[in-house]
């Protein structure tokens, strides 16, 4: 089911940038907007500082400011050239919303001659960009230091009637934890928290990053241990010396970007001693609307030009799903003369999930912060540390280090309401309706219902229908991690009411261990089965491949099988899986099996050894206990497969072997958008029916399958040697948010392409009239020697969540009266994507 596949993909996605994303906790916090007084207009670049501090910020260009510390003064100093000065008490530990209004300066001025040259501004960054390399914190050849990352995810804009509301009964205690958003100015409360503290190490040539967690804890989640392995500087790092900056999928233009004057307007507003360094504060905002832009401003220390701080906020208008507002704070620190480092990284997401009106829309809030100290920049690491088999490593004693090592390790002290934030985002758990709205979300996105030790579904099966059982009728479900979390029952009974048959299925998943990850596991079904499906397409029996099929759903075997696995993950991205796999295939009237005289075979029966090998690095993974979601990283992914058909055993009638290769990436090309690539490629040894061939993966649906061929049917195409390779580009809106009409729209182009080329010896050519073969091909099915083709253009995020391809098939047009195919045909997704 696609929108459930994607829809788990997006929620492991968002827990995996919220598991990334912090608070400052209880500190003071001052808002507003600086106007002048006459004319009411906002000022831009007005200096806003606690007095007798270097604490401060300026407003953006629309008079806005926002200022948030644990160690304020007792006022803000307010100045601004050709203003009067002003002053102002704050109360410590409150939120704040402070309005002002800068009255004008009258001065006798002599006459101003203006100076034709260059904007000072684009000097400075002209310097700070050929600085950049001495600069980036990546140019190390290895550094190593501890890291305190804390993060928070909130619920923000409860309005008071909400609390008001009789539902909200049960939960009247959490009220008391609200606190209001110094960036937003919105009112939230904490759902989750969690703190980790950390000792990370990287080195660049061999490339390696590892985390060992010292100390990890958390609330809102009942899944400690799986998730403490998230909570660190691995993921969603912002690098600001990077020319582009990958947030949710989007390469964001870095304000300091080689090519910075082509996206963005800078304005030096203003210089001082900062920390004992001269510096220059410059400002900038985006040139165009809707591009992947900041706005913010920025220190640059003199002589070096290496940043000191940089306040980044998306512009307004991006085109970016869910995310209402992201802010980026980057503040360095010097370790000696010359070399700057990371010191505190804030990164605050305000997540929106409709687009109307954000004041009166609840949302949520993703925050995090990470601090670094004990720093050491270009130490060798130790053998042990390079030694480790995967990039995160949690101590045994992580999640059970007493208050007192907290109250050491952490950067600040928590206020006494922040201490309690951790009770009662525990005790929401036990809250009822919490639950029951925690079962329906979670219903609807992975298929199944959890109750007690079990849950039952998918859902989506329940119910379809197809041309050989009729109306089929499906109950199943696995047991939950109440159960065991080291084992996972599942089964499953069908019944159709043409066929009048039962098919039914059941298997156990063991966790020999979590990471490394090891598992065992035995699998028997017997059912229905579609031959030459991809592994993204719907599975059998569901609802959605019956109402949106293209052709008559009769190509449907009759299958049992068992298979036994193995699985062994040597070290994080290399893992080697071993299967053992019997297939009993049995014809039906609308795919019959037939030798090469005309006699019908009764059934195919074949024994395979399988050995997978699946190669990455620095891979992202989201986890579960028995489940991962993989979200990819910065080299392709290469699996290879051995298969080896045993002859005689369990009946089986086949001797051969096969090779099977694929390797797939996702290229980040900013500003150009983002483009993935899948190229594979298998051979046969051996002489096998054609069921046992590469039916090559057709789809007979109106629903975009991005890992088949869209305008192919199912058994159309055979192969014994084949290479195959699938090309998709996404622009990520480069194209449309050029054109004003469809600007406001957010949608988005994507181009896609598809070639596959393939062989058939004679003595697997069914097609051919020799006997060597050993069955006759079903009608319409050949090979594809020459080669077949398909493209697609089409448009993505209609209403968020649509894509509509329009395809084209390119080759294999002639007639074939035993195929019913399109050279042009409309495919639609359901996706969920920032």
């Amino acid at each position: 089911m696609q929108i459930l596949k994607k829809g788990f993909f997006f929620l492991s996605v968002l827990t995996f940038t919220l598991l990334s994303l912090n608070t400052l906790g209880q500190s003071t916090k001052v808002r507003g907007k600086v106007v002048d007084s006459k004319t009411k207009q906002a000022l831009p670049f007005v200096n806003i500082a606690y007095k007798g501090t270097t604490i401060g910020t300026t407003t953006d260009f629309d008079g806005n400011y926002f200022l948030e510390t644990r160690t304020p003064g007792d006022s803000i100093y307010i100045s601004f050239v050709g203003y009067k000065e002003r002053t102002f008490i704050v109360q410590k530990g409150k939120f704040q919303t402070l309005n002002v209004e800068l009255e004008p300066e009258t001065f006798d001025l002599q006459e101003v001659v203006v100076v034709p040259g260059e904007n000072p501004a684009h000097v400075l960054l002209r310097k700070i960009i050929k600085n950049k390399k001495k600069n980036n914190p990546s140019r190390f050849k290895s550094f190593q230091a501890e890291t305190y990352t804390k993060m928070e995810m909130d619920l923000n804009n409860i309005k008071d009637d909400f609390k008001d509301k009789k539902i909200m009964r049960q939960f009247q205690f959490v009220f008391d934890y609200m606190d209001t958003s110094v960036i937003t100015g919105k009112p939230y409360l904490p759902i989750f928290i969690t703190e980790s503290l950390s000792d990370y190490y990287y080195q660049d040539k061999p490339r390696v990053e590892r985390e060992i967690i010292k100390a990890s804890q958390m609330s809102g989640i009942q899944d400690n241990a799986s998730l403490a392995q998230f909570t660190g500087q691995l993921h969603q790092n912002v690098n600001v010396y990077e020319n582009f900056i990958d947030l949710f999928d989007m390469g964001f233009v870095s304000p300091i970007a080689d090519g910075g004057l082509r996206y963005y307007k800078y304005y030096l507003t203003d210089s001082a001693y900062r920390d004992g360094n001269w510096c220059y504060h410059m400002s900038f905002k985006p040139k165009r609307k809707q591009e992947p832009t900041f706005v913010g401003d920025f220190w640059v220390a003199d002589t070096t030009f290496a940043i000191q701080n940089m306040q980044m906020r998306i512009a307004k208008d991006v085109n970016l799903n869910w995310v209402k507002d992201l802010v980026s704070n980057n503040e360095f620190q010097k370790l000696n003369d010359s070399t700057w480092f990371l010191k505190k990284q804030n990164l605050f997401v305000d997540f929106m999930l409709t687009e109307r009106d954000s004041t009166k829309q609840m949302g949520f809030f993703g925050r995090k912060t990470v601090s670094y100290k004990n720093v050491e920049v270009n130490v060798p690491l130790r053998e042990e540390i390079i030694k480790l088999d995967n990039n995160v490593i949690v101590n045994e004693d992580a999640l059970s280090q007493p208050r007192e090592y907290w109250n050491d390790a952490r950067p600040y002290k928590l206020s006494e309401r922040e201490s309690g934030i951790y009770a009662m985002v525990d005790s929401i758990q036990n809250v009822p309706l919490y639950k029951n709205i925690v079962d329906v979300v979670t219903t609807f996105i992975t298929g199944y219902y959890i109750h007690g030790k079990f849950e039952y579904g998918p859902y989506y099966k329940l119910y379809s229908f197809n041309e050989i059982e009729g109306n089929r009728f499906m109950f199943g479900g696995r047991t939950s991690n109440d159960f065991s979390t080291k084992i996972m029952l599942n089964g499953h009974v069908a019944y159709g009411t043409k066929d009048e048959n039962f098919k039914y299925g059941l298997g156990f998943l063991y966790m020999i261990n979590k990471l490394p990850r090891e598992t065992f596991g035995m699998q028997y079904k017997h059912d229905i089965h579609q031959l030459g499906k991809s592994p993204n397409a719907f599975t059998e029996g569901n609802i959605l491949a019956s109402l949106l099929k293209r052709n008559p759903n009769n190509k449907l075997t009759m299958l049992n099988q068992f298979e036994t696995h193995y699985e062994k993950e040597w070290f994080q991205g290399f893992s080697n899986t071993l299967k053992f796999r019997y297939r009993d295939i049995k014809p039906t009237e609308f795919v019959p099996f037939e030798d090469r005289f005309g006699n019908p075979i009764s059934r195919i029966t074949a024994s395979e050894l399988e050995l997978r090998t699946r190669w990455t690095k620095n891979e992202k993974v989201v986890m579960g206990e028995f489940e991962r979601v993989h979200l990819g990283g910065p080299v392709p992914i290469v699996n290879l497969y051995l298969t080896m058909g045993m002859k005689n055993v369990l009946g089986s009638n086949y001797d051969y072997q096969k090779i099977d290769l694929s390797v797939e990436h996702t290229f980040e090309l900013p500003p150009l958008g983002n483009l993935y690539f899948l190229a594979s490629g298998g051979k046969l040894f051996g002489k096998v029916p054609y069921p046992l061939l590469h039916l090559h993966e057709g789809n007979e649906t109106y629903a975009f399958d991005p890992y088949a061929f869209n305008m192919m049917n199912y058994y159309e195409f055979a192969s014994d040697q084949y290479a195959s390779l699938f090309v998709e580009h996404h622009f990520n809106g480069l194209i449309l948010n050029r054109i004003p009409l469809f600007r406001k729209l957010k949608w988005r182009t994507v181009v896609s392409g598809k070639g596959l080329i393939g062989k058939l010896s004679d003595k697997n050519n069914g097609s051919l009239t020799n006997t060597e073969a050993y069955m006759q091909f079903p009608q319409g099915l050949s090979d594809v020697s020459k080669p077949y083709f398909e493209a697609s253009v089409g448009i993505e995020n209609i209403f968020k969540f649509i894509r509509i391809d329009a395809m084209w098939r390119l080759t294999h047009l002639d007639d074939n009266p035993y195929q019913d195919f399109e050279d042009f045909g409309i495919r639609a997704m359901l996706q969920i994507t920032f």
